[in-house]
This record gives C-alpha cells, structure tokens and sequence, in this order.
C-alpha cells in the first residue's frame, strides 16, 4: 500500500469512527439524562461491558490480530485465502455459539467477576438481567468482526468502520421511541419488544444490544459477499491452518484486549464505591473518542499492511509506514491528550450534566477524564506497536507484557483504592498503559530496524508536543473567559463549541507554522 494510500486508510477508518463516537456520545447524552448514575444505569453499564469485553477477546483481540496476518498472505500470494477465511467464519460461529450459551447460564458469575461490589444489592439482580439479554451481542459483533478483517485485508475499509454507527442509530432512534410514545425513561431501548415478551420495566434496556449486533454483521457480510467473499455457515472443519490460527489466536486473545481486561480491573473496584462505575464509564467514552477515532484507524489499516510488506520482503516500506501511522497518530492524539486534561469540567459538564446527572456527578467524572487523558497517547501507541508483532504472526510476546501489565493494573488499582477511592482505578489504567508502550517498545528494538524512527519522525515530534502545549495554554485561557456561560443552559453548548473550534485552530495553526506537519497532507488524504 502506497503512504498517500496508507493515509487515505487511516482517514477512511478515522471519519467513520468519529462519526459512530459521536453518535455514541448521543446515546450516552440520553441515557445519562434518563437513568443519571442510580442502579439501572449502573446495572445496565456492566451488563453492556460484558460482551464488549468478550468481543476483545474473540474479535479485535483474537481473530482480527492472528486471522488478517494469515489471511493477507494468504492473499498476497493467493493462496486459498477464500477458503481459509470460510473455514474461519464457520468455525468462529460454531465456537461462540456455544460460548454464548455457556455465558447466559453463567451470568451470575460473569457479574461477580466484573463488579462483586453488586452483591447483596438490587444492582446484582438487574445486571443478570440485563446481560443475559445483551450477551448474544458477543456471537453477532465477532463474525461481523471476521467479515471486517476480510474487508480491511482487502483495502475496502468503508463498510467495515462504518458497521459500528449502526449500534447507536439503533440505540439513539429507540429512545426517540420511547420519548415520543410517551413510556417510562427505564424502558428506554426496548423498541416496544419488553411489551411482547412479558419483560419486567427496564429488562428492555439490553434488547437493542444483539439487535445491533446482528445489523452489524448482516452490513459487512453484504459488503464482503460484493468484494467476492460470500461466506456461509456450513459444517465446520478443523483444517491445519484453523489449528494454526487457534495456536496464534490464543495468546493475542488477551494481548490484543489489554486494555479492556484493565477496565475489567477498574470497574471491579470501582463497584465498591456507589455511583463509580458510570463515573468510570462516562470518563471513558470521552476519552475513548480520540482513541477510538485515531487508534482503531491506524491499528486496522496498518495491520494488513505490514503483512502484505513482509510477504513481500520490504523491509524499508514496513519501517516507513510503521513511522507515519506513529506521525499521524501521535499529531492528532497528543492535542486530544492535553484539551482532556486542560478542560475535563467543561466537557463533561456540557454533555452530560442534566436530568439526573448532577455537579457532584460532573466533578468526579471530570477527574477521571483528566487522567485517562495523561494515558490517551500510550494507548494509541499500543494500537501503532502491537502490529509489529501480530504482523509477523508473534502473539507470545505482547501476551506476556500484558500479563505484566495486569498484574501492575491490578496492583495500583486494588492497593490505593483503599487511600484514593474509584480514582485509582483510572491511574492503574493511564500507568499501565505507558508501561505496556515500554515494554513492547523494548520488545521491538530487534526487529531489524523496523521500530526505529526515521529522521522525519524525530524532527516533527517535538514540534507536536509544542504546538499541543501552546495549544493547550490558549485552551486554558479561554475555558476561564468562558465560564460563566457553562452554566447558562441556552449558552453552554455554544461556549463548548467555541472552545473546540479554537483549540483546533490554535492546534493546527502553531503546528504548521513551526513544521509539525503539514496541512495539505490532510488535505490529500481526505480528498482520497
């Protein structure tokens, strides 16, 4: 893949990420209003974070990190990877099928692993409920998690980011539903369907989950079938190169969804502490924006690349694109990372501070953003280091720096919650994160020069992190200008919108004047 095209990748995958994190700013804007941080919302928080763990495991972490390497080559050299990528889908189908139903009769205990604070409260009960609703989510997102892996592979990147918007259009057009129809706000997301099942109010919460899900995939199955890869169930077969990929998949099950096991860690502990867990999570939809926007793009894009390089033995077009996914990612993250931790208040405030969502709510939520901003760029730096490994098919190593990482996550969090409160699970998370940069970095060094940095990458980066820091400082000084209109509802989103509008003027302006980048890269690659 040429670098111009490399770039139109990550913009392709970037645009259609912001635009499903926007949407899932929507989403969370209603359900914060409606629920606040009470019991439901923290019983429905969790119940939705339990397939989203999974999906880490069997899909981002799993498959898409052990089967695009195999399946790339495969394509490189075509060599059967129609085939290989059936007898994937079929066998992954068969897989979670029965992990699914072990997971709903497993709930409880599912539950107690993720937030053993709820036991003996009301909250415990509810999110049995409402996962055992939401779990089949697990079976649809990780086919649909294949079928991208085929796409990305591929170079057809569109159907694939755009997927996850169909997830909260669901969500946001069945609250508008329950709003104009006129039904409790604790039904919220239930499309009507709790009505016709005999569900008790507020099981419906979950039931836009899987439904989600299975859009999800019916999209990107309909788009690989139209690239010539229609795949199908058929009767599985255990073939040498799915025990292969079972081999490599293993390890990078848990490599590739450290982050999330973290988070695991996080709302463990911070289910001890009564309102924490949406606090956490609210926290972590503002952060994971920029994350996902940038990280995820660069991580599917650049993935395949680097596999079909080194089918192809070049090492030199590796180590450059391996440079400018870090340029890129770096310049758009580092900015992001500061604004989190120079205006958490007013952005926390501005979107979620009404209905039942309080001040109190907004200050603590606010704290959590300002420190998982600190972590923003180690988490996307995972996203840039991790494909050096995958790429060359080497699971073990990032397995066994995030085994590291989990028992230093696990450490900070559990050992100074008892001193600071639900905020150590937010510093466990941010200093976990530059921790696994270091290690995979240092677990890089000999890969023959394809970690190194070039004499472009060197030269840009401090010129970056000047132009965040001034942009920072000019964010600062306005957010002070600006606060008295915060709290004027007709003129606070007004304010925030200003406030962003000039912090990415003052961004990219210091930024080109002092050579950081250059605009009409952007501008190049958008126009791809």
């Amino acid at each position: 893949m040429k670098p111009i095209r490399l770039m139109s990748g990550f913009f392709t995958v970037g645009i259609w990420t912001l635009a499903s994190r926007l949407l899932g700013f929507v989403r969370d804007i209603m359900i914060a209003a409606y629920l606040g941080t009470g019991p439901v919302a923290e019983a429905f928080l969790v119940a939705f974070s339990l397939p989203n763990l999974f999906r880490r495991f069997f899909a981002e972490g799993a498959f898409n990190m052990a089967f695009v390497p195999m399946f790339s080559k495969k394509l490189e050299a075509d060599d059967g990877a129609h085939q290989f990528a059936q007898d994937a889908f079929v066998g992954m189908a068969v897989l979670l099928t029965g992990f699914t139903i072990l997971g709903i009769i497993f709930m409880p205990v599912l539950v107690m692993a993720m937030a053993s604070g709820f036991i003996g409260d009301a909250r415990f009960d509810l999110a049995v409920n409402y996962g055992r609703l939401a779990f089949p989510y697990i079976l649809f997102i990780s086919l649909a998690a294949l079928l991208s892996g085929v796409l990305n592979a591929t170079g057809r990147f569109m159907a694939a980011a755009a997927a996850p918007v169909l997830l909260n259009i669901i969500f946001v057009l069945a609250i508008l539903i329950t709003a104009a129809t006129g039904r409790p706000a604790s039904q919220a997301l239930g499309l009507g369907i709790d009505q016709a099942l005999g569900l008790q109010v507020g099981d419906s919460l979950a039931l836009s989950v899987p439904l989600a899900g299975l859009a999800q995939m019916a999209l990107v199955w309909w788009a690989a079938a139209r690239a010539g890869f229609p795949l199908r169930l058929k009767r599985p077969k255990l073939t040498p190169e799915l025990k292969r990929l079972a081999i490599i998949a293993a390890p990078a099950a848990l490599a590739g969804g450290v982050v999330q096991i973290n988070l695991l860690v996080g709302r463990q502990v911070a289910s001890f502490f009564d309102g924490a867990v949406a606090w956490l999570n609210y926290a972590d939809r503002l952060y994971q924006l920029p994350l996902g926007v940038v990280g995820i793009a660069i991580g599917v894009v650049l993935l395949p690349d680097l596999s079909r390089r080194l089918r192809a033995g070049d090492a030199a077009g590796g180590q450059n694109a391996f440079n400018r996914a870090c340029e890129i990612s770096l310049a758009l993250t580092i900015p992001a990372a500061v604004a989190l931790m120079v205006i958490p208040t007013p952005l926390v405030s501005v979107l979620f501070e009404r209905g039942a969502f309080d001040a109190a709510d907004t200050a603590a939520t606010a704290l959590a953003v300002a420190i998982y901003g600190l972590g923003l760029p180690a988490f996307v730096m995972q996203k840039t280091l991790n494909p050096l490994f995958f790429a060359r098919e080497d699971t073990k190593r990032p397995f066994y720096y995030a085994l590291v990482a989990l028992v230093l996550n696990a450490a900070l969090a559990i050992g100074l919650s008892p001193f600071i409160g639900y905020i150590a699970a937010a510093i466990g998370t941010t200093l976990t994160g530059w921790a696994t940069v270091l290690l995979l970095w240092n677990g890089a060094r000999g890969m023959g020069g394809a970690a190194q940095f070039d004499a472009r990458f060197k030269r840009r980066l401090p010129r970056i992190l000047a132009a965040s820091f001034g942009m920072g400082a000019i964010l600062w000084a306005t957010a002070f200008v600006l606060a008295p209109y915060f709290g004027v509802a007709t003129l606070r989103y007004g304010a925030l919108l200003g406030l962003v509008i000039i912090g990415i003027i003052s961004y990219f302006g210091i930024g080109h004047l002092i050579g950081a980048f250059k605009l009409a890269e952007f501008k190049r690659s958008m126009r791809r």
